[in-house]
């Protein structure tokens, strides 16, 4: 490819509109436009990086014995309907109706379709397994797009659908698509880490998250230092936290003005904020939930939900709290209304071992000391529904935890029967029974990889692209184009690379230098030969790594050669 034909605007000035370096970086560097909010065309260098994605997955997907299939993206709402995910799913769906008032959706996820698919024509258990996946544009109304392509309304999606006779074979294709998303992420050059994770809307019995490790990312995860232990901290279960022991002493109301916050209530009272035990409520489907940690603690809403089921969560409004004798600021279990179906009370294991606590009384300026809620709350659940913190031993080895952030870049689903249950996709087994298909569902995201890759690789001059997803592995850079002896030399090399199968652009505008020099940095080439004057005086080039900075001379005659060494051994090692 030539520089001077390829369609590159790239800018100056950081654009305003970014709030994160992979957005930044890739509309600096030409690679994608906004056309809307949360919606982006690709320009030639991005959807180069797109396409490199989709050939490492395309080739794992093979090589794991997946056949790809095209399916609509305009799905019927029938069939989402007979799942009941029509009305679950919520807004995020987009929605539409044709000319004869028949209704459909954009497709964000095809699970019910790709089983409408094949339950007419997958009957017998000597068909199994079957794993079908395709490579889409997906698409989910997000309330506040941001971050470029990390959360878009439109993006590419890979998603796989295996289909077997029994649990044991749905185990062995979710492992099987576990160890080819391990390799895709590997070869794409992230750092990234499968984890334990919540099934969410997709559902079914357990998941893993794959997580690219970056500070921009927007989920929280937990690993253990010592085994290796990984979870999504909304998945990860802490172990109950036992105080020292004491004598309970007899509660008792005492006032509290202005300590409608624990910040505000230790800082007044001087009560360890480990002794305090803290509400939070939430509308869940109309149903109030008043959940209770400690003061130190966090709320996981993802456990209250899995717990309490609904579909809705919201943060409980004031004429809710008051309708259940609740007072917002002071709430607590003790003075409450009276619970039943349309209010709950759920205690964290923790603060229900707390002694001589304080708490809430339901009246707003009071408070009460001296609360054992072993012994002072009645007729509560208690369950594990605080999240994880570094203070937290690991559950699964005790050692030391850590919390950090990822982008999530995949996730595989073991759905068990879920859908084909309520779809009633079956199929004859050995006896000549009808039984429903074991399934498993898997996701990438390759429009998100591509942004988690700049926020693992990036430095102040721009992009560092992992060779196997660059643009172009190699720029030919002559320094002076007027010059008919560089401009020759550069020529040369830039056709034995092609013909040798390198990935190569020349840039050959008519640009200072200098110019040059920033948009091969900003663009993130992995390698950049260098024709100056020593091309033609001393018959040598400069080769530079971009993601060490590290220089070198090369004959001109042999720069083609040592080019393709160098991009060979980055490849190798996945960088």
């Amino acid at each position: 490819m030539l520089a001077s034909r390829l369609y590159c605007p790239t800018l100056r000035d950081d654009p305003a509109e970014a709030d994160v370096v992979s957005h930044k970086l890739m509309l600096k560097a030409g690679m994608i436009r906004k056309s809307a909010a949360g919606l982006y065309s690709f320009l030639p260098l991005g959807r180069r990086v797109v396409l490199k994605i989709e050939n490492i997955v395309r080739h794992e997907m093979n090589a794991a014995g997946a056949q790809e299939v095209m399916m609509p993206i305009v799905q019927p709402a029938e069939i989402w309907k007979e799942t009941g995910r029509w009305d679950v799913y919520g807004p995020e769906m987009f929605k539409l109706s044709d000319r004869h008032d028949n209704q459909y959706c954009l497709g964000p996820t095809h699970e019910e379709l790709i089983t409408t698919l094949v339950r007419n024509e997958l009957r017998s258990y000597k068909q199994l397994p079957v794993n079908l996946w395709q490579m889409q544009n997906k698409y989910r109304d997000e309330i506040r797009p941001r971050f470029g392509l990390m959360r878009s309304r439109e993006f590419v999606m890979k998603d796989a659908y295996s289909f077997d006779a029994d649990k044991d074979g749905m185990v062995a294709s979710y492992n099987i698509m576990y160890n080819a998303y391990c390799r895709v992420f590997e070869r794409c050059g992230l750092d990234c880490r499968p984890v334990l994770a919540d099934s969410g809307q997709i559902g079914g019995n357990y998941s893993h998250e794959f997580m690219a490790l970056a500070k921009a990312g927007e989920a929280d995860i937990v690993i253990c230092t010592k085994c290796g232990f990984a979870a999504n901290v909304e998945k990860a279960v802490p172990k109950a936290l036992v105080p020292e022991a004491e004598e309970p002493k007899e509660m008792e109301l005492f006032a509290t003005p202005e300590c409608a916050t624990i910040q505000d209530l230790v800082e007044v009272t001087g009560t360890p904020v480990e002794k305090t035990i803290k509400a939070v409520a939430f509308d869940i489907d109309g149903k109030l939930v008043l959940t209770m940690v400690r003061g130190d603690h966090e709320v996981n809403d993802v456990a209250v939900q899995n717990l309490i089921g609904g579909n809705d969560v919201e943060a409980a409004d004031a004429e809710l709290l008051q309708k259940h004798g609740l007072e917002p600021g002071y709430m607590s279990p003790l003075d409450a209304g009276p619970q039943g179906d349309d209010f709950a009370i759920v205690v964290d294991e923790s603060a229900m071992k707390v002694i001589n606590g304080v708490t809430g009384a339901n009246r707003h300026g009071y408070h009460y000391k001296n609360v054992t809620p072993s012994r002072d709350f009645k007729d509560v659940k208690v369950a594990v529904i605080r999240l994880i913190n570094e203070h937290d031993g690991c559950p699964e080895c005790g050692g030391t935890v850590k919390l950090t952030q990822g982008i999530e870049v995949g996730q595989v689903f073991g759905l068990g029967t879920k859908y084909s249950e309520a779809l009633k996709a079956t199929f004859l087994d050995r006896d000549g029974q009808a039984k429903p298909f074991f399934m498993g569902c898997y996701g990438i995201g390759v429009t998100r990889t591509m942004a988690a890759s700049i926020e693992q690789h990036n430095d102040e001059n721009g992009i560092i692209w992992p060779v196997s997803i660059a643009p172009y592995e190699v720029v030919v850079l002559p320094v002076n184009g007027n010059d008919a002896g560089i401009a020759e030399a550069a020529e040369a090399i830039y056709r034995e690379l092609l013909a040798g199968g390198t990935d190569a652009i020349l840039d050959d505008r008519d640009e200072r230098a200098g110019v040059k020099f920033n948009d091969a940095d900003l663009i993130g080439y992995p390698v950049r030969v260098t024709v100056g004057n020593k091309a033609v005086g001393e018959g040598k080039v400069e080769i530079k790594i971009r993601r060490f900075g590290s220089e070198e001379e090369a004959a001109v005659e042999k720069a083609a050669d040592r080019v393709r060494e160098i991009i060979g051994d980055l490849r190798e090692k996945n960088l």
